[in-house]
């Protein structure tokens, strides 16, 4: 594709006509912005696409078997989608590809179709640390790697005298009637200026890991409220105001009860506040624990 000058809006649309599918987006910026698109599944080679899961196989059949324990509703439907597209997957023998999921409903439809039988999931997202990804569902012997089902355009503009929010690149990209649901994750954002965009290999994709911050408490359980709120400095009592009122997640799952048991690897989310992984836990002479908090910055 050729790099050309165009307002935003016009240069995803024109993108997108290249390409002759709707654009998935990815976002990143120094002085040039990145953004993927989705594209013909073409097989490459799995350490270049940014996998988001390991491929995972699949065993089960009964779909409200499959759905127990899955709390949202609204999640709860497009998990159903995904099983059916698993089923046609199979039925068919053709390998099909969801759109950009949520982490909510990445995590669902994972744990479901790790329950079938006769097929494999994978699921990419661009680059090894997306949260937003696409699952690839077929048999064993047509998923051998993961297809190539994702672009990377270069975005290149001069940003540095600009304002700019997540709601402006988003804004504008929805507002060429690309859906949400195209959309993978926005890394960085630009402002209202003129861009030129050209094509690259999604390995050329630069993007920074998350800064975090490590530090240790010591709890007498392993409680969320009691972890959560040592993590997040702030109160039990508000913490507990907080999960009733349905803002606390972990591992993407919304949750409830504030009693709930915490392990080492699961990722806990307060809206408003960010999110927190829980690191080495040992016990201590006391029979206390000492945890290992890492807060995402």
């Amino acid at each position: 594709m050729a790099a050309n000058s165009f307002r935003l809006p016009t240069l995803l649309r024109r993108a997108s006509h290249a390409f002759k599918l709707t654009p998935s987006l990815h976002l990143n910026q120094n002085v040039s912005s990145y953004c993927t698109l989705f594209s013909p599944p073409l097989p490459t080679p799995l350490a270049s696409s940014g996998i988001c899961h390991i491929p995972q196989a699949i065993k089960g059949n009964d779909v409200d078997v499959l759905l127990n324990g899955v709390a949202d509703k609204n999640t709860v439907e497009e998990v159903k989608h995904i099983l059916e597209m698993a089923r046609r997957a199979s039925t068919r023998r053709e390998v099909v590809h969801t759109n950009f999921l949520t982490p909510p409903v990445m995590k669902e439809s994972m744990l479901a179709l790790e329950k079938l039988a006769d097929v494999e999931a994978i699921a990419q997202g661009g680059y090894p640390q997306a949260e937003r990804c696409r699952i690839s569902i077929g048999q064993p012997e047509l998923l051998t790697s993961d297809p190539d089902i994702v672009a990377a355009l270069s975005i290149t503009g001069n940003f540095g005298f600009q304002s700019y929010s997540h709601g402006d690149f988003l804004g504008s990209i929805l507002g060429t009637g690309i859906s949400r649901e195209r959309l993978g994750d926005i890394l960085l954002q630009v402002g209202r200026v003129p861009v030129s965009c050209t094509k690259i290999p999604l390995e050329a994709i630069e993007y920074e890991p998350p800064s975090t911050k490590s530090f240790k408490t010591i709890e007498a359980s392993l409680r969320l409220d009691a972890l959560a709120s040592a993590g997040f400095k702030m109160s039990r009592s508000k913490l507990v105001d907080l999960i009733s009122n349905g803002d606390v997640r972990v591992n993407w799952s919304p949750i409830t009860k504030n009693g709930t048991t915490l392990k080492t690897g699961d990722v806990v989310s307060v809206s408003g506040k960010g999110r927190l992984k829980i690191g080495e836990i040992n016990s201590t002479k006391k029979g206390k624990f000492a945890v290992e908090l890492i807060r995402y910055l």
